[in-house]
């Protein structure tokens, strides 16, 4: 999903992600060769880098001049790096449960070397998360320790349903909240963090990446169903076939408990099935309503940013909100 980044405001973006890159690299250096490749494999791919993002342009905040190129401060770079690497470490972990063959356009971490190899190379880059966290200070290594554990809650709430015509809306909510919003809602706050902000903006933005995060799953989920396998790069209804229910299924199934697309979930879908539930998810109101939602929770993040003071990089942070939606196709 090609969102827009809140740090494109900069002259110097490109310089400010490459510099996020360098320092990824350096971090998935081990002492074993085998296992600097493996902890490094994904990161050429490059990803979008958003969630960096996220953090550099809510610590900008408080800078006199966000649009220096000398604004962006090591420690800035250094904390973008070390949510990019639990993101990182959380793909690989992902990869292994969902059997995936391919992340970001080249071969996954499991597909090529194993899942028990895939699995300690996400370890390895999670502890290098906390060691970057733990050299910023301890209010940022507890936050970012806490938001691994958050991961693994909702990460653990998705998979138990599974195939599950009764997931609730609700349980499908806390679950993102968890997988996605609680990244997204740290970047800002470790943001905040090292640019010093006062702590009245620093909650505020803290609740401004949950909104977001929460928008963000939502439009993602809504691409699952509405964009083509090409634009995916996997079969649309991916989601629908490997037994993960989203918010626009769910709703369907609860207003039609007794329907067609009912009868069609419950197990692995083979491809005509998966054809047909995605067509009468895509023919009913289901998608529209999902769209509402998350167009909901990006005003309401859009609505934080009002109180602070006007600059540039609140300005990013307004028009990744409020650009995040038009990525959906017509």
């Amino acid at each position: 999903m090609a969102a827009l980044s809140p740090l494109q405001f900069r002259p110097d973006f490109d310089a400010d992600v490459e510099r996020v890159n360098q320092a990824l690299s350096d971090a998935a250096r081990a002492g074993d060769d085998f296992l600097s490749e493996i902890a490094s494999h994904l990161i050429p791919a490059r990803g979008k880098r958003l969630r960096p993002s996220f953090v550099i342009t809510s610590a900008l905040i408080g800078t006199p001049d966000p649009l220096d190129p000398s604004a962006v401060t090591d420690d800035m770079v250094q904390a973008g790096a070390s949510v990019e690497l639990v993101h990182l470490g959380s793909l690989y972990h992902d990869d292994v449960m969902d059997d995936a063959d391919v992340r970001h356009g080249v071969e996954s971490v499991n597909h090529r070397w194993g899942n028990l190899k895939a699995i300690l190379a996400g370890d390895f880059l999670l502890a290098r998360a906390s060691e970057i966290a733990a050299a910023l200070g301890t209010e940022i290594a507890g936050l970012l320790a806490a938001t691994i554990a958050r991961l693994c809650e909702g990460q653990v709430g998705e998979l138990q349903f599974i195939y599950d015509r009764s997931r609730t809306e609700a349980s499908y909510l806390t679950a993102i909240g968890g997988k996605t919003a609680a990244l997204y809602s740290t970047s800002c706050r470790i943001g905040a963090l090292v640019g010093g902000l006062r702590r009245p903006d620093i909650d505020r933005l803290t609740e401004f990446g949950r909104l977001y995060g929460m928008a963000y799953q939502v439009v993602d989920d809504v691409l699952d169903l509405v964009a083509t396998d090409e634009e995916l790069g996997k079969p649309a209804g991916h989601d629908m076939r490997e037994g993960v229910y989203t918010l626009p299924v769910i709703r369907l199934l609860a207003e039609v408990p007794d329907g067609e697309l009912a009868g069609l979930l419950g197990d692995v879908l083979p491809d005509p099935d998966r054809l047909r539930a995605r067509q009468l998810v895509l023919e009913s109101h289901a998608v529209a309503s999902a769209i509402d939602t998350a167009a909901s929770y990006a005003d309401g993040a859009v609505a934080l940013l009002e109180p602070l003071p006007a600059s540039p990089a609140v300005e990013g942070l307004r028009a990744a909100a409020k650009n995040l939606l038009a990525i959906l196709p017509d």
